[in-house]
């Protein structure tokens, strides 16, 4: 075990974590503290991949020899970002905007090794949500899930029975497309245990 590489992911988010270890990957986790703000006008997909370009550089230069996971999920509906509810009136509305529509599911990921990017990419999702009743929407909000969660839900907790089709990659909308992360992996050599 002497010649394998060493993994980082840089997110303390359990659904990362959990997609990741699914797919046998070996890795340690260290959280970049990179602070998450939009850039007024900046469009999803390159806000996603700039942020995941941060985190993944931000570790990498602290952990030179690794190669570090970023990554970001954004949510898009009606030309809106969704981030992670900053309170309950917050989750409200994010959830009343996405009830009986179609929005975006943008998770970037880069790899990065000595503070370089090594590569990146976005990646998308479509998820359609039924029509939500407001009791849903408060007894949910009520379950704690949807603070932690850029469009105040998750897909793979309760919030997953508000959706009627997902188009494209589930692990995406859960916050990893580990698909296209281990095929990233394995290009630099990163093999799974």
């Amino acid at each position: 075990m002497g010649d394998s590489i060493k993994v980082i992911l840089a997110s303390g988010s359990p659904r990362r974590r959990q997609l990741l270890g699914a797919a046998k990957i070996a890795f340690d986790v260290i959280e970049s503290g990179m602070p998450e703000q939009h850039i007024a006008g900046e469009p999803a997909r390159d806000y996603a991949i700039r942020m995941a370009r941060d985190k993944a550089r931000a570790v990498s230069s602290r952990f030179p020899d690794a190669i570090v996971i970023g990554a970001d999920t954004i949510v898009v509906c009606e030309n809106q970002i969704l981030e992670k509810p900053a309170d309950a009136d917050d989750a409200r509305r994010m959830l009343g905007t996405l009830s009986a529509r179609t929005h975006t599911v943008i998770t970037a990921f880069a790899l990065a090794r000595g503070g370089e990017i090594l590569e990146s990419s976005p990646v998308e999702s479509r998820v359609t949500f039924r029509k939500l009743a407001d009791a849903e929407i408060n007894d949910y909000i009520a379950t704690g899930e949807p603070f932690d969660k850029a469009g105040a839900y998750g897909i793979q907790g309760v919030g997953g029975g508000f959706i009627a089709h997902v188009e494209g990659s589930r692990d995406n909308v859960m916050g990893l497309p580990t698909e296209r992360v281990v095929a990233a992996l394995a290009r630099f050599g990163v093999k799974r245990v």
